[in-house]
């Protein structure tokens, strides 16, 4: 299992949250940056535990965008049994 940390302290931006989320997952060249592109490659993505650094900075910074970001991540959790997820 792969172990992936994603701190979301210092993202200001939708385009900065999913930069990362793409370098960090290592998601294809033509992901979209959309959330129902997100929760498609979490829902594929082969057994890896993600921890998610600062969440509550995604819903500060980003507003509703943040929470729906943190909805479609828990959403796809619950739907990849092989992706685990954890707050810090």
């Amino acid at each position: 299992m792969r172990e992936l940390l994603l701190d979301a302290e210092g993202f200001c931006t939708r385009a900065q949250v999913h930069e990362n989320l793409a370098r960090t997952f290592d998601f294809s060249a033509d992901y979209a940056y959309t959330l129902d592109a997100l929760y498609d490659q979490l829902c594929a993505c082969p057994p890896t535990r993600l921890t998610l650094r600062h969440a509550e900075l995604l819903v500060d910074t980003l507003g509703a965008y943040g929470e729906f970001l943190l909805r479609v991540i828990a959403g796809a959790a619950s739907e990849n049994g092989d992706l685990l997820l954890n707050f810090e």
